[in-house]
C-alpha cells in the first residue's frame, strides 16, 4: 500500500520543518512545502512530519482514510 500527501498552501507557512524530517518525501519549494511525489511508500518520519507541521497544513492519507495528523 502507498500513502498519499497533501500540503494545503492556504495553511502551510514554510517552517520547513516537514521537509527536514521527511526530504526523501517533501521539499520547500519557495514559500510553501510540497510533496515530490503524489504517493509515497509507508514511512514514520512522513507521520511525523504532519504531526509536528505547526499549521497543520500536511495530512497523510491511505486510501480515504487520513492518518496523520491525528485528532
Amino acid at each position: 500500500m502507498s500513502w498519499t500527501v497533501r500540503v494545503d498552501p492556504g495553511l502551510c507557512m514554510g517552517s520547513g520543518m516537514c521537509a527536514a524530517i521527511a526530504p526523501e518525501a517533501l521539499v520547500l519549494d519557495g514559500e510553501h512545502a510540497r510533496p515530490l511525489s503524489e504517493t509515497t511508500a509507508p514511512d514514520d518520519r512522513i507521520l511525523e512530519a504532519a504531526e509536528i507541521c505547526p499549521a497543520q497544513a500536511l495530512t497523510v492519507h491511505a486510501g480515504t482514510e487520513v492518518i496523520a495528523p491525528r485528532p
